[in-house]
């Protein structure tokens, strides 16, 4: 398992769209991706857990993943997160 910490750089509100977007993305890979923020910690492939985090632009945040994929799973997270 490998994390990494983040900061959220979001298009407005990241509401629906980006937060749909980042599902997607972790869903085409077989390792398990969670997003930690605050006291929440949320399955990133879970459009319900991602929505009830409210990210907001300049939080932190740690992603973590686990699995034969982690790293480029991480990778591109972490790149969509705060490159959006």
């Amino acid at each position: 398992m490998i994390e990494r910490n983040v900061v959220v750089n979001l298009p407005q509100d990241a509401e629906a769209r980006p937060v749909a977007v980042l599902v997607q993305l972790a869903s085409k890979y077989d390792s398990k991706v969670n997003l930690a923020m605050g006291d929440k910690h949320v399955n990133v492939k879970s459009i319900m857990g991602m929505m009830s985090l409210g990210l907001v632009n300049g939080k932190g945040l740690t992603l973590s993943a686990d699995g034969a994929d982690e790293v480029a799973a991480l990778d591109e997270l972490a790149n969509y997160i705060q490159s959006a």
